[in-house]
């Protein structure tokens, strides 16, 4: 069920060695959805590795650059391009950009989109710039799922990873939790309480067809997808008090992995599939901790602070992210793996959800700011923040979603 966009973005800090780009106004772009410039340059000033330089109006892909001048300008690079409607109803988005400090087209590109596709056509834009400008691949065309709340409706979305766009996956009068995408990108587990109980579904995102999971004695909780798709990792209190198994993706008997008296819960895999980090108060508080995904010894890893949960890793496996908290403020905190020092990412005091995007060079999370929650995104030296701000409901949960669309 498309849904009409409800946010807008106010981005905040200054960044390092940032990259100053123009992004011209595409010719004809009135005629078409969206403003693709306009996307195209809120992301790439979202990612902190952009500064964005004005550029007048009145040229595109086909027009004949100056380039000295440009580079009098300030910019370092220039992106230029059009929007014709095509006979069939879509729409054709071309462009070229230029690397002014080595006075070369880099790329030019021409794809037709129809018409409700037409944001993520330029996304697609973003990140054939971001990438050819940095090395890396870009995030603006995946995706992001997160559960609002307004009165007594909760509602899962999947949207652009702007927050923008997307469908309503699931509208329930009950909340729903944890949304988890599988590595593929076509399935979200989450936990609903329609059924009076915590219950994991997975759901297929393009058909919307969604199956019961895990729905033991006791509560069902914190689904987290293996690696290769093939598992998940789940709390249940099945047994006793809350700890970790692994179940099929297809269901079965679930296999019980930590064997403790104390709440385990939170578990999250390592990008190699070999390690499981999760969240434990075997110590007193609420650490987090890592072990073998096959079971056996636990190792710590957390050790700043008394109480520290929510884990992510980044997708190379280099970087632990959390909440932790430090008087009555829960703040964002990252970590190198393996044993590595702690240090804040950011200084506000109601974070929650930490989740990393598919090239691990931001974060999305959780922030409750004038009676609300909302939706931010941060660079991992918290330098750059953008906040989704929305017109009513609160924002929770968000998971980033995969490459691939």
């Amino acid at each position: 069920m498309p849904v009409a966009a409800q946010f807008r973005f106010e981005i905040t800090g200054i960044g390092g060695t940032q990259i100053p780009v123009a992004i011209a106004a595409f010719r004809d772009e009135e005629k078409s959805p969206v403003s693709v410039a306009s996307i195209v340059r809120a992301d790439l000033q979202r990612s902190g590795l952009f500064s964005i330089v004005e550029a007048p109006a009145g040229f595109d892909e086909t027009s004949r650059i100056n380039m000295a001048d440009w580079r009098g300008r300030g910019a370092d690079a220039l992106a230029a391009g059009s929007v014709t409607r095509l006979a069939d109803g879509r729409f054709d988005v071309r462009f070229k950009l230029w690397d002014l400090v080595r006075g070369e087209e880099l790329i030019g590109q021409s794809n037709a989109a129809l018409p409700v596709d037409m944001r993520l056509a330029a996304h697609r834009v973003s990140d054939v710039i971001y990438q050819n400008l940095t090395g890396e691949r870009g995030v603006f065309s995946t995706r992001i799922a997160f559960v609002t709340r307004a009165g007594g409706r909760y509602q899962l979305h999947v949207t652009d990873a702007d927050g923008e766009g997307g469908q309503i996956a699931l509208t329930s009068p009950d909340p729903i939790i944890s949304p988890a995408w599988s590595p593929d990108g076509k399935d979200l587990a989450y936990v609903s309480f329609e059924s009076q109980k915590a219950v994991v579904w997975v759901q297929n995102v393009g058909n919307g067809q969604r199956r019961m999971l895990a729905n033991f004695r006791g509560t069902n909780s914190a689904p987290a997808w293996s690696p290769d798709g093939r598992d998940l990792a789940l709390t249940l209190s099945r047994d006793s008090v809350a700890q970790l198994y692994l179940m099929s993706r297809d269901g079965g008997a679930p296999r019980r992995i930590t064997n403790s008296p104390s709440i385990d819960t939170e578990p999250v895999f390592s990008p190699d599939g070999k390690s499981i980090y999760f969240v434990s108060d075997r110590g007193g508080g609420p650490q987090i901790y890592r072990m073998a995904t096959t079971g056996g010894p636990v190792e710590r890893v957390t050790f700043s602070g008394g109480y520290n949960i929510s884990p992510t890793i980044s997708p190379d496996g280099k970087l632990l992210a959390y909440v932790t908290r430090q008087g009555s403020a829960y703040r964002l905190m990252a970590q190198p793996l393996p044993n590595g020092a702690a240090s804040p990412i950011t200084d506000t005091g109601a974070d929650e959800s930490p989740s990393f995007a598919p090239n691990g060079r931001l974060l999305v999370y959780t922030n409750r700011s004038q009676g609300r929650d909302m939706l931010m995104t941060t660079t991992l030296d918290g330098r750059i923040k953008s906040r989704l701000l929305t017109t009513g409901a609160d924002m929770r949960e968000p998971a980033w979603g995969p490459f691939g669309r």
